[in-house]
């Protein structure tokens, strides 16, 4: 069984730094696509940062150049480098695995969520 565990986020001023990590652990398959999403309060889920399946990397708009994506496939782990924060970046923090099920599927998988709140 797929289950995903993360780590960091936490109370932070802002123009401050936050490290975000993303353990995978019960496949032997190296995923699809992975990526961090996040939700504040009154507002849906929305991606921050993406390794797509085509093999791009997407940034949502309002943290590029504040914000960096990395990954290890062999371990399957994933972090988020967050530098310059801001208050609108306040939201509890999501990563997102898709892993193959099948020949002919895949799964989606989502960590337990880590709270990020930037104070002004």
């Amino acid at each position: 069984q797929v289950q995903l565990v993360e780590s960091g986020g936490g109370l932070v001023q802002a123009g401050g730094s936050l490290r975000l990590s993303c353990a995978a652990s019960g496949t032997p398959f190296s995923p699809n696509s992975m990526g961090w999403y996040r939700q504040a309060p009154g507002k849906q889920r929305e991606p921050v940062a993406v390794f797509t399946s085509a093999g791009t990397t997407n940034y949502t708009d309002s943290v590029k150049g504040r914000f960096t994506i990395f990954r290890d496939n062999p371990k399957n782990t994933m972090s988020l480098q967050m530098n310059s924060l801001k208050p609108e970046d306040t939201a509890v923090y999501y990563c997102n695995f898709q892993f193959p099920h099948t020949s002919f599927s895949s799964r989606v998988y989502w960590g337990q969520g880590t709270q990020v709140t930037v104070s002004s």
